[in-house]
């Protein structure tokens, strides 16, 4: 945006604040045009409420765009909060002060109104807080596949300034409060970018040497057709126990909604692979003790 832009935008509202204030600060002019009646004095009042609403909605709404240019664009809801919140603070303010209260008065009971209808609305103000900082940060996007940590899993189709709607892999239509997403960790599947890697875990017996079980596991992998080839699936081992050698095997998705399939399939074809070249699984090796009796001894 240009500097004439922003004078533009400015302009109407610092000359309305500056005829408010002219014509609180010399009453006699007012008097002689207007006369002198309570009538004329309140909306006099009111226009320099009101004014000063309008500019600083005006200046908060520059500051954000101004903060937009190095960031992600801040969302319009968030301008007009602000803008509501002043010109709200402005009416309470004029309706105190026709009611017979000063200015400090008017202000204290629309800073009360204010926080009393805060409190009637807490729960929507969280979630339209935590909407609008979810745009600002945007951990995930629409068409993206997110866990929201002990909420839900699935792909987000809809975001809203109260909630966040996903639909999870088994069709489930999930509608999430956006204050308990703000609260939770998030892990978006989709970024940077859809693909990922996954990984299964298999336990063999120490008989199986870990060379020749990588070598049968890796050659199962290679004819898989969900997964990826490029970069290649590898096995890695995980742990060297007494119940047996854990292996696991790391492959690459290009969509989480692939995820099951691809395990899947995985599981299909190590399993396929391993009996054919007669590996067992560990069994647990249970050594019975004849109790010995005190007449034995």
């Amino acid at each position: 945006m240009t500097v004439m832009h922003h004078i533009r935008r400015l302009l109407w509202p610092v000359i309305l604040a500056v005829v408010s204030l002219g014509l609180l600060l010399f009453p006699a002019r007012v008097a002689v045009v207007f006369g002198t009646s309570e009538t004329v004095t309140l909306a006099v009042t009111a226009l320099a409420y009101f004014a000063a609403a309008w500019l600083v909605s005006r200046i908060a709404g520059l500051a954000f765009d101004q903060a937009a240019v190095r960031r992600r664009p801040y969302p319009r809801l968030l301008k007009d909060m602000v803008a509501a919140l002043m010109f709200l603070a402005a009416f309470v303010a004029t309706t105190s002060h026709f009611m017979g209260q000063g200015a400090v008065g008017a202000l204290a009971g629309s800073g009360l109104v204010l926080a009393l209808l805060g409190f009637a609305i807490r729960n929507v103000v969280a979630d339209t807080l935590s909407g609008i900082a979810l745009g600002v940060e945007g951990p995930f996007r629409i068409g993206d596949w997110v866990d929201i940590e002990g909420l839900a899993r699935g792909k987000v189709i809809e975001i809203g300034w109260r909630t966040t709607r996903l639909l999870t892999r088994d069709a489930a239509y999930v509608i999430l409060p956006n204050s308990q997403i703000a609260r939770q960790r998030i892990t978006n599947y989709s970024a940077p970018k859809p693909k990922y890697r996954a990984q299964v875990s298999i336990t063999l017996d120490h008989s199986v040497s870990i060379a020749r079980a990588r070598e049968v596991m890796l050659a199962a992998l290679e004819a898989a057709e969900l997964i990826q080839q490029d970069p290649a699936p590898d096995v890695r081992v995980l742990a060297y126990e007494e119940g047996g050698i854990t292996y696991a095997l790391r492959y690459w998705l290009s969509r989480f909604d692939r995820d099951i399939d691809c395990r899947d399939e995985v599981f299909t074809l190590v399993d396929e692979a391993l009996r054919k070249a007669g590996f067992v699984a560990p069994y647990r090796r249970i050594e019975v003790i004849p109790a010995v009796s005190s007449k034995d001894a």
